[in-house]
Order: structure tokens, then sequence, then C-alpha cells
């Protein structure tokens, strides 16, 4: 077969230096699409939803912005938090609308209750499996019913649908959650999170597909309001009530009844970045000690044991250290500056006895040295000249740098830690934790998370599976004391071998059912359940402190409380999130009966049940005709539009190098064979 009719004459020198150009080209757009070793695992896997910006619509009548206000009410009482979150929906266009609204809530958080105001008439939601909920919605949504429908797609976001609102509506939605606080060297501290922050969709994860969301421009504010107001009830005087978030209020202060709220700011937006509210008890003081209720099926207990003060350490191990640092494009600009900042602070203090490296990593991953380098002041300022020079760009490839990783190289004998430096955005959450837990376990990981509103889930999730600790980093000024608790945490573990046990009483469906070590000023924390007399009981906890053996006695007599009718939850809450823990290792859905049956049975929020309201009045004629609306949020403040999939000026991945050096080195040598036949 003839390719051609008329054979092609010989190709003049400028000629074939541009055809040796172009093949160059097409194989650098080969190497770019093909061979980029982050992208490895994605092949085979369909992609989840992408975040993307707010379109404007011109379509007349639907009213495309129908959240207008969030309103938070907290009520703290000793080391339980009882919140109510009431999201307003008003429809102030001419069609009936359905809106879909995806936001964050407290990874901690318990979800217990939701109820839907609809004018003068209340819906009480009810608990159902999560596919079954779905199926009555949409049934309800297509009868013209207006209904109701939360989902949680991680621990720490959730998504509302209301449908069939009609014209002149008020909606209102109100969800009740419930949490522990424990304090951190004698600090308590409380988070609500304001907005999810764009989650990169890589290969599809396990634990499900994020939802696209919409967000606006960089910069721009979403008009619905946002409030929140904190009681606080101690058993003693509150000090040193301050939020490094929000510009707040402080009523009462030194008192044990303490009234925060937030203060006008202005043009500021307050619902951009997440709510931290810090405070302390009079003499330092943390709420230690039992909690014990009593239920009519099941009977519940709490206990907080403050552990001994660190002891400084006795020897000084040599240690390596291996530093995570994500420059993907959501780290772009002010997030990775802090996260500059941070790894100056962390680098800074190793020893000379120490070693290290650092990986980057955003579409690909490349390491600083392909094994650990001593801690020398040559090798720290080459790891921070390196540092500096990056911009955010590109993916978050966090699974392949991990795999990358676990296969490092570690000298016999050396304590090795893992720092993981990123925002979190990423919707694979189950399959770092697998991959922590089943390669990286026998080395503390430890994660900050940098920035206004990072994902917490994450953050938290991979310090639990590297038995680590978990670090938020909102701003420059707090990175140097982030790292100075980092470093004593790792030379002086303040409780190690921890074991718990009831005297005198019948203990069981204990969470955690092994105790972690105790890196740093947290008090040990056990959920669990009791049968028994506690008149003569106690409970007794053995570990291993600085200073030797350590052992602490609490008597149960005196501790039951009918007020405490949250623990039932609380412990729920922790069984659930053991049982997610081990379905993330084991792949799948091996947890679902279990997890299923736990919300039912306590009515909570889970991956596998949902809330779901429904009208019994049939209001929309034409609930063909109604729109779907998915509220946009405003992006997390400090983070650009480059998060967006947007690419930036950015130092290129290994391939892109590689595909560059293809290119010159064929035009080179072409130039070179011209120069000699000339």
């Amino acid at each position: 077969m003839r390719l051609f009719l008329h054979p092609p004459g010989p190709l003049s020198q400028i000629g074939r230096v541009l055809w040796c150009a172009a093949i160059a080209v097409f194989a650098a757009v080969l190497s770019l699409v093909w061979t980029s070793p982050a992208r490895a695992d994605d092949s085979e896997a369909r992609k989840a939803e992408s975040p993307y910006f707010q379109v404007n619509s011109s379509e007349p009548g639907t009213d495309r912005l129908p959240l207008k206000s969030t309103t938070v009410d907290v009520r703290i009482a000793g080391v339980i938090a009882d919140v109510t979150v009431v999201q307003r929906y008003r429809n102030e266009g001419q069609r009936p609308i359905e809106a879909r609204y995806v936001f964050p809530g407290s990874t901690q958080s318990a979800v217990y209750a939701m109820n839907v105001r609809l004018g003068d008439r209340l819906l009480t939601a009810r608990i159902k499996e999560k596919q079954a909920a779905r199926v009555e919605y949409e049934a309800a949504k297509k009868e013209g019913r207006t209904t109701a429908l939360l989902e949680q797609h991680r621990p720490n976001v959730f998504e509302m649908n209301v449908a069939n609102i009609l014209p002149g509506d008020d909606v209102r939605v109100e969800l009740h959650y419930t949490e522990l606080l424990t304090p951190t060297d004698a600090r308590y501290g409380f988070v609500f999170p304001t907005v999810v922050g764009p989650r990169y969709a890589g290969a599809p994860s396990a634990g499900g597909a994020m939802p696209a969301v919409p967000y606006l421009k960089e910069g721009e504010a979403t008009p619905a309001t946002f409030d929140i107001q904190v009681s606080i009830d101690a058993p003693v005087s509150v000090k040193e009530v301050t939020s490094s978030s929000h510009d707040v209020r402080v009523d009462n202060v030194g008192t044990q009844h303490v009234k925060v709220a937030l203060a006008p700011t202005g043009s500021r937006p307050a619902n951009n970045r997440d709510f931290l509210l810090d405070y302390r008890l009079a003499g330092d003081r943390i709420e230690t000690g039992l909690m014990l209720f009593r239920g009519g099926d099941e009977n519940y207990f709490l206990g907080l044991i403050e552990p001994p003060k660190a002891a400084p350490s006795r020897s000084i191990n040599p240690r390596d250290y291996v530093f995570v640092v994500d420059i993907s494009g959501s780290m772009h600009g002010y997030p990775l500056e802090t996260a500059k900042v941070l790894l100056q602070n962390l680098i800074g203090s190793l020893r000379p006895s120490d070693t290290f490296n650092v990986m980057l990593f955003s579409g690909s991953n490349s390491m600083l040295s392909p094994t650990s380098v001593p801690a020398t002041r040559a090798n720290i300022d080459k790891a921070m000249d390196t540092i500096r020079a990056m911009g955010g760009g590109g993916s978050t490839e966090i699974v392949p740098a991990l795999k990358r990783l676990a296969a490092l190289p570690k000298a016999d004998g050396v304590s090795r830690s893992v720092i993981v430096v990123t925002d979190g955005y990423v919707n694979v959450e189950s399959e770092v934790f697998q991959l922590v837990r089943q390669h990286l376990s026998h080395q503390n990981v430890f994660a900050f998370g940098i920035g206004s509103s990072v994902n917490r889930h994450l953050i938290e999730g991979l310090a639990r599976a590297g038995m680590g600790e978990a670090f938020i980093v909102t701003k420059p000024a707090e990175a140097a004391a982030q790292a100075e608790r980092l470093r004593k945490m790792i030379d002086s573990p303040v409780l190690t071998h921890v074991k718990l046990r009831f005297e005198g009483l019948d203990a069981y469906d204990v969470e955690p059912a092994q105790q972690p070590d105790v890196l740093g000023g947290r008090p040990v924390v056990v959920f669990g359940k009791w049968k028994g007399d506690t008149t003569h009981a106690k409970l007794v906890v053995d570990g291993r402190s600085g200073d030797g053996p350590y052992r602490i006695e609490m008597a149960t007599a005196g501790h039951e409380d009918n007020t405490s009718s949250a623990l039932r939850l609380l412990w729920a809450r922790q069984r659930i999130a053991a049982l997610s823990d081990q379905e993330a290792l084991e792949g799948g859905s091996t947890q679902k009966e279990a997890i299923t049956a736990l919300g039912l049975q306590h009515g909570l929020l889970t991956q596998y049940t949902s809330f779901i309201a429904v009208d019994k009045i049939v209001r929309n004629p034409n609930p063909a005709l109604s729109p779907s609306v998915d509220q946009p949020s405003p992006l997390p403040e400090g983070v650009s539009n480059l998060s967006i999939g947007a690419e930036v000026p950015s130092t290129p991945e290994p391939s892109a190098w590689l595909a560059l050096l293809v290119v010159v080195g064929v035009v080179g040598a072409t130039l070179a064979t011209r120069r000699r036949k000339a």
C-alpha cells in the first residue's frame, strides 16, 4: 500500500532541523502525558468530581444563592460541647428550586438530630440507612413535597439537600451535635469549621468520591452571613479566652460562666476560615476524673486522666527525620510561605547527631538526597535554599509520595520520625491511612496542617494512624511554638506502655482498645461501658514515665451523673471512628453492617446513615420544572484561585525536565551535525 502518491523530496538542512525538533516536541508531550510517575496509579481509575468556580447564570427567576445565613450556638459544660447549627434558606427567585450545599463539620462531632422549620411547622428528621434515605428523598422531591436530606461524605464533610423550596419560602434547617473537648498543655480549644477547602480529585477514594463543589473567586465574599455565640460553664473560673482566627467579644471572663460572641469586623468576612477559640481554667487546671452515666439499657463512662509532667530525657538518642512537604497549587502563596517558616524552625533545630531528608511533592515527588544526610549546617542550608525556592503548583499526589517514603532505607538502630506538612486538600484519606498503618506503623508520623481551613480529617487521621500527633499552623507567627512543641514530644514522651483496667467493676467495649503513647500535654482519654456497683470500684492506669513506672488510681464512687447522657453518643462516635479506621485498613466496606447498626441504634449521622425529613403536604405541582442549585462556597482565606485546577509558574515536574532535555538534546545534536557538514 502506497502512503504517498508522490514521495516527498529530500529535506533541506533547515527542514531536517525543524523535523527533528518536531519529533522531539512530540516525544516531550508523550513523556508528560504518559510517563509521569506520580500518576502511575491513576491510569485505571475513574476520576472523582473536581471543584469548580461558580458561573453566573443569566437564567431568569432562579435564586442561585439560596443559603442566606448560618448561625451557631455553642454550649460548653465541663469538657462536653453541645452545638446547634441553623442554616437558613430563602428562595428569593420566581421558581421553585432544590438547594444543595456541601459544608464542613468538626472531626470529633457526633451529629444526633436534625429538624426543619417550614413557616410555622416543624419537621423532625429520622435517621435511616443511607441509600433508603436517598430513595425516600428522591420520591418526595418528585411528588412535590418539601424534603431535606443530610448525608456524610467524610467525618468532617456533609451535604445538605433541600427540595421544593417555593418562591418566598423561608426554610430553617437545624443540626445538633456534641463533641468532647480534650485539652492540650492545660489549654482547651473549640473549633468550628466554616468552609470545605477545594479537594484535589485524583484517583477515586475507597471513602467515596467527594461531590463537586462550586467556589467563588479569590477575595469574593459570599452574601450568606455567619454568626456564632459560645457559652462556657466550668467548675472553676475561666481565664485567657482568645480567638486567633476572629475578633471576639468576651463577657464575664474570670468567672465560671463566660459568654463569647463575634465582634464587628468591617469588610472582612467571617465564614472563610475556621473559628478557633482557646481558653484556660484558673490554676492551669484541666478537668480530669471519671464520668459515669447509668442508661436504660447500658451504662457508659468517660475517663480523663492527667498524665505526669514530662521529664527531661537522660540520654539524647540520634534520630532520623523525613520532612514530606506539599507544594501543590492549593499551597501556593500564603500557605506555602507559612510552611517555609515552619520548616525553618523544624529543620533549623536539628542536632548534629541527627540525620534528615526532605521530600517535595505535588503531581510528582523529589528527594533532597537518595538517603538521609547528617544535620550539618551546610546540609540544612542546602535544604532550606531548595524549599525557599519552591512555588506552589500542580496536583496533590500524596499517595505516591508516601509509597516512595515507605521504601526509603533506614539505618539499623535509628528511630525515624516522619513530618508531613500539607493543607490536606485531597479526597484519598482512606488510602493514606491504610498506607501509613501498613508501611509506616514502625515510625512516628506527625502531621502539620497549614492554613486557615485545613482538612483536619486527613491531618488528625495521619497522626492517629502513625501513632504521632497532629498540629495546626494557621499563620507564620505560630510556627516557632509548634516546632518547639514537636521537639519536646519526641525528646520526652510523657507516658508510654499505657494500660487501663477497672477493679470491682465490669468494663467492656472500651475505646480505644489499646492506649497510644502520650507524647504531649494531653490527658489519657478512654470511653466504655460498665456493669456493676460503683460504690467500691476504681479505675487503675499503669504506664512508664520519664521517671520510671507510673500508676494512678481513681475511685468510681460519687461519679455517676444522670445529666451526662451525651456519653452514650460520644462512645458510639468513638466506636464508629475505630470501625472506620479498621475498614480503611482492610479496604472495601467490611464494617458497613456494624457502622450502620450503630448509627441507627444511637441516631447518629455516619457514612452509611443519613437524616431525612419529609413534609406531608404536596406543595409544588410541577416539581420536574424545578432547577437544582449548588450553593457556592468562598475560597478559604489565604487560598488562591490556583487551587481550582489552574497551573502556576513553579518547579517543573521531573517528567517535564526530561522532556525539555530531550528537545534540547535532539536540536543540539542536529545543529552540531549541520555545522560539521558545513
